[in-house]
């Protein structure tokens, strides 16, 4: 929904960092069109109240602001569920903002969301990502390179911004682990499995010098041309990847960061250690990985526990 569709002008500050949040959505998340329309027509809400509050962008947002928009809306009779959309839009924007460096602060860290259910991150089974890192199975340079970019966004728990980022002068020998520089240029080193490594060192060494200009770029992935992935092709490979192994279009890169830390918690890894692989920065980020293995500590405790 554009601005002449809602009827409402957030500003020049206000509508590049909407825009940018929203092509993070679109791209990483892969979310719905009436999904990200409904995250555009709450935000530009918000920021034309924040704007007419005198707010120049949203760097100048604070606690307060986030406060009493709140109330504004609880005074127009809008219900509790409604409330907490609101809250959760703001919050997935500021911290989005905050992350990329866009924003000094995130306002809305402090603040307590309602009480309701919370949105759980799609994941895929073990069989299914086995067959999605199949799917590209030939021996050209689109399969090597394929196979390459879902392996490390699996192995690694990778968000597609930083798999697309890596670069071929800082990658460690041994292609043991991988240095990621996440959101607020943080960096961690995560751990690259056997066959993670094997697939990336077959792309370093067969079908990424083909490409034209190769040698000169320092992306480890690259286009056809020889320039550097973007996040839309690095998502577009994904897609392609998913239905190609019969899993739908409902598949994103960040299906397989989800999955990743799904998979590492259900067979028994630390939450601490999960978080630090996943860049976040709070645990509570972390935490909602921990519902998806609640079938399985049931499983187990109707088998052992003695009265059940």
């Amino acid at each position: 929904m554009s601005e002449e569709e809602t009827g409402i002008r957030p500003g020049e500050e206000f509508a590049r960092g909407l825009e940018d949040f929203l092509e993070a959505l679109t791209v990483e998340a892969g979310l719905a069109r009436n999904t990200l329309r409904s995250y555009r027509a709450d935000l530009t809400r918000f920021a034309s109240w924040a704007r007419r509050r005198g707010v120049e962008g949203w760097g100048g947002v604070g606690e307060a602001d986030v406060v009493e928009y709140l109330a504004w809306r609880r005074a127009e009779g809008l219900a509790q569920a409604t409330l907490a959309h609101d809250l959760t839009a703001v919050r997935m924007l500021m911290r989005h903002l905050h992350g990329e460096g866009l924003c000094r602060r995130d306002p809305t860290a402090l603040l307590d969301s309602p009480v309701l259910a919370r949105h759980l991150p799609g994941t895929l089974t073990i069989e299914q990502v086995e067959a999605l890192l199949a799917a590209p199975a030939g021996d050209g340079w689109l399969d090597q390179r394929d196979r390459a970019l879902l392996e490390v966004l699996y192995a690694c728990g990778a968000r597609v911004a930083e798999a697309i980022g890596l670069r071929t002068d800082s990658l460690e020998p041994s292609l043991r682990v991988l240095r990621l520089f996440g959101k607020g240029s943080r960096s961690r080193i995560v751990p690259l499995g056997g066959r993670a490594r094997a697939a990336l060192e077959a792309w370093l060494e067969e079908g990424r010098p083909g490409l034209p200009g190769a040698a000169a770029r320092p992306e480890v992935f690259l286009s056809v041309r020889g320039r550097p992935l973007d996040r839309t092709n690095a998502w577009r490979r994904v897609k392609a990847a998913a239905l190609q192994a019969g899993l739908g279009t409902r598949i994103s890169p960040h299906t397989l960061r989800h999955s990743f830390a799904t998979h590492l918690l259900a067979a028994g890894a630390d939450l601490r250690a999960v978080q630090e692989m996943l860049g976040h920065a709070s645990i509570r980020t972390t935490e909602v990985y921990t519902h998806l293995d609640t079938e399985h500590v049931r499983g187990l405790h109707r088998l052992y526990h003695p009265r059940t």
